[in-house]
């Protein structure tokens, strides 16, 4: 099975360029920022990040669940606003958004196998621990990093952050290589906690965090509640957009 390496995106590249049945209360999905003390608040200083000479070769970023799975199911999550809580390379990941399905879901790398111009594309695992600043697997399951590279050029594209992953694979482990089929683990129910306030097995969901080596990357729009699937873009990493939470 070979994700379509098609650009889905809202607008033009120069727009790109140019830029259970029970949950969880609100409160309880902010609560998440627990989970780390190292992200710098959204109200603190602007954040700068270099720029290439060039833009870099964009990838598309997929939902991480094999199959399908729901898209900002309660309207609590939409990319728009909704909190990272992890950093890289010392800066704030650009945006994030909780994608649902019930337990037992196969969980994958998010990064498409190639780029917009047809660039080979590597996916290697970058962090791996528990995802909660408990430290416990219980409040909130794993923690998943993985860095997408541009094969031909080299370069670092972005990385996608994993949380809320169950029965972690036994080859996933810092410095593996993985593809877009790769299982990480699955969906899981985690006890209520601060880090996790989900009542029934239809709250279970992947919070996904994506960010950019250089400049910003960017969500594609939809609706709360939408259905979608594994071939399903929800964002790309690489892209030039000027700042956290922009549509692509």
């Amino acid at each position: 099975m070979v994700r379509s390496e098609l650009l889905t995106r809202i607008g033009s590249v120069a727009a790109l360029v140019a830029g259970s049945v029970l949950l969880t209360a609100p409160g309880g999905q902010a609560l998440d920022a627990t989970k780390t003390g190292s992200a710098k608040s959204d109200s603190g200083s602007p954040q700068t990040r270099s720029v290439s000479p060039q833009a870099t070769d964009p990838v598309n970023v997929y939902s991480p669940i094999q199959g399908a799975s729901t898209w900002n199911r309660f309207g609590l999550s939409d990319p728009s606003d909704h909190h990272t809580v992890f950093s890289n390379w010392g800066h704030q990941n650009d945006w994030s958004v909780d994608i649902y399905q019930n337990p037992g879901a196969t969980v994958v790398s998010p990064f498409g196998t190639k780029t917009a111009s047809g660039a080979p594309v590597s996916t290697t695992v970058v962090t791996v621990r528990a995802g909660c600043a408990t430290g416990n697997l219980a409040d909130g399951g794993w923690l998943i990093g993985l860095e997408a590279r541009n094969d031909s050029t080299g370069e670092v594209i972005g990385r996608a952050d994993v949380m809320h992953v169950d029965n972690k694979a036994g080859g996933i482990e810092v410095g593996a290589s993985v593809g877009p089929w790769t299982p990480l683990g699955t969906t899981g129910r985690f006890r209520y906690s601060s880090c996790y306030q989900v009542n029934g097995d239809t709250g279970a969901h992947i919070h996904l965090e994506v960010i950019n080596k250089t400049r910003y990357s960017c969500y594609i729009a939809r609706g709360a509640g939408t259905d979608i699937g594994d071939e399903t873009a929800v964002g790309m990493a690489g892209t030039q957009n000027t700042g956290q939470r922009q549509a692509c």
